[in-house]
């Protein structure tokens, strides 16, 4: 079951939690500014769902999982994945990103960089320890020419 917790939309949301209590309960009279964080939030918020569905839609495209603990069965290098190698994360934290500035949640800036922490040491680490294992030297090549943000 815990298996099942573990998982980044469950952080993501946890992150988004506390990034809008943030913004209702102690806003503190902070604010990015008028428009501008509204116009940014919602285009990064658009881009990473763009992103996550572009990765989905590539992923399903190969028959391979997408559920992070599992074992794949294809190494996907193409579509968005030649850009990047982990662009469903990358999109978690131009969500997460742009909701804070949608909410004018100026103290929870520093949930960015902890969110994409919490991803690298438990999603991204294992997974890719895994996908070198059994993609020897496939992934060794790819690692080498996409960069695992951007």
């Amino acid at each position: 079951m815990l298996k099942w917790i573990d998982m980044p939309p469950v952080w993501l949301a946890g992150a988004l939690a506390l990034a809008w209590w943030q913004s209702t309960a102690l806003g503190m009279g902070l604010s990015f500014g008028p428009v501008w964080a509204d116009l940014l939030g919602g285009m990064l918020v658009g881009g990473g769902l763009l992103l996550i569905a572009l990765a989905l839609f590539e992923m399903r495209r190969h028959r391979t999982t997408v559920i992070p603990h599992q074992e794949a069965d294809r190494l996907v290098t193409s579509g968005i994945f030649k850009r990047s190698r982990n662009p469903i994360y990358l999109g978690d934290s131009l969500i997460l990103t742009g909701m804070i500035l949608y909410w004018d949640a100026v103290l929870a800036l520093p949930l960015v960089p902890i969110l994409v922490w919490i991803l690298e040491k438990r999603f991204i680490e294992p997974e890719e320890a895994r996908l070198r294992r059994k993609f020897v030297a496939g992934f060794t090549r790819y690692a080498q020419e996409t960069r695992r943000w951007l």
